[in-house]
């Protein structure tokens, strides 16, 4: 009887010893895979189907967890971020949500307009990387009536969104807003016409409005040389006159005084 007590314990110790040696075993590795991770961070992402330019209010997101190795710049992480926007795209439910995806409100102007992405390719060719905010001009090249034609197909087209390649940061696509009834034109250019050109509007009204303030200063600075040019030389021929004039006078009284 005391022998088969004396294995039960050994036993029982054996299983307390292996019971606590996996525990801190499975703790280490918990603990490794969270140093690897990182600790979490709360991302925003949507609580039900969002439709494109509606304002995004508390109800439409909700919040998860991720770790924070897995973030991105891009992600949204808090709830200022959200304050009067709207999507840009339409966004299901579970959709993580970005920066990329959204707008403040006053920048979609009008409800009759769309979002047309334009995609840097062979037929269609971007200037310079373009920004959020920028104008660009849409510069067609096409036949018309068997004859190459190259035209302005539109001016001042506001830039809502860009993208750009991650690993070699090139310039990919901008979206622009496009009037409703020019979508269909801009489309059709997109699929049929023999080149797009998509340039910057680089002179804005500040810089118009500025050009003929410094024409105008710079006329009214060479009137003023001209003015003080035209004084200057009135004063060099007076001097001229009254000198030739002293001359003379003096030339006069020698005659005068040698007669006498």
């Amino acid at each position: 009887m005391l022998e088969s007590k004396r294995k039960a314990l050994i036993f029982l110790l054996l299983a307390i010893i292996l019971a606590a040696t996996s525990g801190y075993l499975i703790l280490q590795k918990v603990q490794s895979l969270n140093e690897d991770l990182g600790t979490f961070v709360t991302v925003y992402k949507a609580n039900g189907d969002i439709a494109s330019r509606k304002i995004i209010t508390a109800s439409d997101v909700t919040t998860e967890q991720i770790p924070q190795r897995y973030l991105r710049d891009d992600y949204i992480t808090s709830e200022s971020q959200l304050t009067n926007m709207v999507s840009l795209v339409p966004l299901t439910e579970g959709d993580i949500i970005t920066d990329t995806m959204l707008k403040e409100a006053s920048a979609i102007t009008s409800e009759n307009t769309r979002l047309i992405t334009l995609i840097q390719s062979e037929r269609i060719f971007f200037d310079e990387a373009l920004a959020p905010g920028d104008r660009v001009d849409i510069v067609v090249s096409h036949e018309f009536n068997n004859e190459p034609v190259t035209e302005v197909f539109m001016e001042n087209v506001n830039v809502i969104q860009t993208s750009k390649d991650d690993e070699t940061n090139n310039f990919l696509a901008a979206r622009v807003e496009i009037p409703f009834d020019r979508v269909t034109e801009l489309i059709h250019l997109q699929n049929y016409a023999d080149s797009l050109r998509i340039v910057r509007a680089s002179v804005g009204k500040n810089i118009q409005d500025s050009l003929p303030q410094q024409q105008s200063e710079g006329e009214e600075s060479s009137e003023e040389n001209e003015s003080s040019e035209q004084s200057e030389q009135t004063n060099n021929e007076q001097n001229n006159n009254e000198s030739n004039q002293e001359k003379s006078q003096e030339e006069t009284n020698q005659n005068d005084s040698s007669e006498e």
